[in-house]
């Protein structure tokens, strides 16, 4: 079959040389893609975000499947427009990438669904953020609602530093942030396939996210990763399965809003166990080139069992060798 990978970066990289070995492709292409996928599909100049465009060109091509990597396209709703034309695809719908889109919706989906996190308050003025901080104490964390491409959160160990991130934030009309509890413990990714009923547990990483020398300043998108998190023992990964990401399937199906792509959880392992810092509706880039690194089995096949919703039953197969990636970031 032919097949569109929607993105341009290096985690499409990863999926384009893994989808480009299955033997069920006959052609890989990518929009816009890049030098390096080029190596391994067909790059056509179509924006990530353009659905009008990659919706014409499945037409032409005979694109029977679409596998969407960053996120800004699903939160706009690109996987509904597919379905709606009859193309298969893999990726949440909007309404279900909102557990990207929306912080404070993933937050209060926790709360409904009794779902380990930290405790919150969402605001949508710079006074009653600053109100709200009086609640919580030092270091809190202050994250921007929407999508912030990994980035968007800062850790304040004082008032001054809260108040500047605060500031920044509500700079323009719109802006909405949570405001949270500081939670200590190690982070670990974890990495769940659903297709909206059935899940597959699909390995763990560990990425590095702060700017500074010695793990200090704000967060970037991630300058490197590695797979899997030894951090997330089998005990500790199916304790987070059972309390955080099979709940929320659950409750996202229950909701009208069923999941069905990959479902990547941010973990803090604390001494109470595992609670949620957030979800992403994609792989995460550099995570998803460690994990592709491993990945012994057919990625084509489980990204088509799990858009046509016949996951049940599927195993997937890693390397237990371990994969590291380090990215080179821009000042």
């Amino acid at each position: 079959m032919n097949v569109l990978l929607v993105g341009s970066g290096g985690r499409e990289h990863a999926l384009a040389w893994r989808l480009a070995q299955s033997p069920l492709l006959d052609r890989l292409y990518a929009a816009p893609g890049n030098p390096g996928i080029a190596e391994h599909a067909e790059c056509v100049a179509i924006a990530a975000t353009d659905q009008a465009a990659l919706l014409a060109f499945c037409r032409e091509h005979d694109v029977r499947f679409v596998v969407v990597g960053p996120e800004q396209p699903l939160v706009e709703g690109l996987s509904d427009r597919l379905r709606e034309a009859g193309i298969a695809v893999f990726g949440p719908s909007a309404a279900a990438a909102q557990l990207e889109g929306s912080k404070g919706f993933t937050k209060d989906l926790c709360q409904r669904a009794n779902i380990p996190t930290a405790g919150y308050v969402r605001v949508t003025s710079l006074e009653a953020a600053r109100n709200a901080l009086g609640t919580f104490g030092l270091p809190v964390v202050i994250k921007a609602d929407g999508l912030a491409a990994g980035k968007g959160v800062t850790i304040a160990s004082s008032p001054e530093e809260a108040e500047a991130a605060l500031v920044a934030l509500f700079d323009g009309p719109g802006a909405e942030a949570v405001i949270e509890e500081f939670l200590t413990g190690e982070e670990a990714s974890l990495f769940v396939l659903t297709d909206g009923t059935s899940y597959l547990p699909f390995g763990s990483a560990q990425d590095h996210k702060r700017v500074g020398d010695g793990d200090v300043g704000p967060n970037t998108g991630g300058m490197g990763a590695y797979s899997p998190a030894r951090v997330l023992t089998p005990e500790l990964e199916q304790l987070a399965i059972d309390t955080i990401v099979r709940l929320t399937i659950e409750k996202m199906a229950e909701e009208g809003m069923p999941y069905s792509g990959v479902l990547y959880a941010g973990l803090m392992l604390t001494p109470l166990g595992p609670k949620l810092i957030e979800y992403n509706a994609r792989f995460g880039d550099p995570e998803c080139q460690v994990l592709m690194m491993r990945l012994e089995s057919d990625l084509l096949e489980i990204m088509l069992a799990t858009a046509e919703g016949r996951l049940a039953g599927h195993k997937v197969r890693f390397s237990d060798d371990p994969a590291l990636t380090v990215v080179v970031a821009a000042r």
